[in-house]
């Protein structure tokens, strides 16, 4: 099935060129990093994770997001599903991929990512984030391509895939309790510091992660003759509107629980986000208020029938959700942890200019590895029809 991947208009060529430009551009500062270390970050010693891990964190997310499509086309036979479980899971491959990179160059040389196996601690939640990681990276991967290629040969997929599809379904779950374990499992740090942050981190992966797969549902639909189907479509949007509903939930608990209790160490994190108080601190506060403003601006429009359903809509609901959940899963999650700091030192963190580059070009391999499943998915399912 790989030849579907070269077979493809000008257009997609122009594409896949234009994420390698920048990718190679990326390797290029990628490899001044490594040379010089991670002094060239604007990470510093009391803000040890930075923008690359946000993407990790957000990323991680997106992956899990996938399930969504799985657990209710696999457990419950929603055949409305049928035709875009591909697309999720073959998403989840480029999202994994873009975490796993975005951790080798958190690392600062990829040659220490080894010491995650060499000098492996089973009580290390990083040993068990890496090891859910290549697993369910390992179970997309075996399963997206064993089903696709029994359906291009119409015949039904081998009888050992159904035991490995319901195991990534709890599997998908993991990935992100996990993650949320390396958080909450440092007591030194208020704002990770409590028991519904695994909780709060699922409930932005279903809202972000089918989110993501709606806009490239459409794009697929706009450049190709695949249509994933009406009913599919509203109904990834209703999921979406419940998970977004449950995460600005979550947030409020800890609103509450932080005010209300007068927790100081609590409150001095989201006082720093928010620009409460008199720190005199607030790179982050446009953004996070940007971040709020998009969440509960979506609910708002996305509990509504009308708009939620409507297709001319849905793709800026969908950036809406997107980007809100970004900044709040992504900086705001780094930076509510880590400033102020446990001595209550207010150093803050604005990512460099080598940062960013690297960061856009792990984005635009993993849009690259998105985009060849895609088309060879797509091209598949086209071929089938015809």
């Amino acid at each position: 099935m790989l030849e579907k991947a070269l077979n493809g208009g000008k257009s997609y060529w122009l594409w896949l060129a234009g994420l390698s430009a920048v990718i190679g551009l990326a390797f290029l500062v990628y490899m001044k990093q490594w040379t010089f270390g991670l002094g060239i970050t604007g990470m510093h010693r009391d803000f040890t994770w930075g923008f690359y891990i946000a993407q990790f964190t957000f990323l991680v997310g997106v992956a899990a997001g996938g399930v969504m499509l799985v657990l209710p086309y696999y457990l419950h036979d929603y055949k409305a599903f049928g035709r875009i479980t591909i697309l999720g899971e073959f998403l989840a491959i480029g999202a994994v991929t873009m975490c796993l990179l975005f951790i080798v160059a958190d690392m600062g040389q990829p040659t220490r990512a080894m010491n995650v196996i060499i000098n492996a601690t089973p009580y290390s939640m990083l040993f068990w984030d890496a090891f859910v990681l290549n697993g369910y990276l390992a179970l997309n991967l075996i399963i997206g391509w064993k089903l696709l290629e029994a359906e291009r040969n119409g015949v039904d997929a081998p009888k050992w895939v159904k035991p490995l599809i319901y195991l990534s379904i709890p599997w998908a779950f993991g990935i992100h309790t996990v993650t949320a374990f390396l958080y909450s499992g440092l007591p030194g740090r208020g704002f990770w510091l409590t028991a519904v942050l695994a909780p709060r981190f699922l409930a932005s992966a279903f809202a972000a992660g089918p989110s993501f797969l709606m806009l490239l549902c459409f794009l697929v639909r706009r450049f190709t003759n695949f249509d994933p189907g009406e009913k599919a479509m509203k109904t990834l949007m209703k999921i979406i509107t419940y998970a977004l509903i449950a995460n600005i939930f979550f947030f409020a608990c800890e609103i509450f629980t932080a005010y209300y209790s007068q927790i100081p160490e609590h409150m001095a994190h989201i006082n720093y986000l928010f620009g409460l108080g008199d720190h005199g601190h607030g790179v982050l506060v446009g953004w996070m208020w940007t971040s709020m403003a998009l969440m509960i601006g979506a609910i708002i429009l996305l509990v509504q029938p009308k708009i939620r359903n409507n297709e001319k809509y849905m793709p800026f609901l969908c950036l809406m959700v997107f980007f809100g959940t970004w900044i709040d899963k992504g900086m705001g999650m780094m930076a509510g942890g880590f400033v102020p700091s446990p001595l209550h030192h207010y150093n803050e963190y604005v990512p460099t200019a080598p940062e960013l580059v690297i960061t856009v070009g792990i984005w635009c391999v993993g849009f690259a590895v998105i985009t060849v499943l895609y088309k060879i998915a797509v091209s598949i399912k086209e071929e089938i029809k015809a």
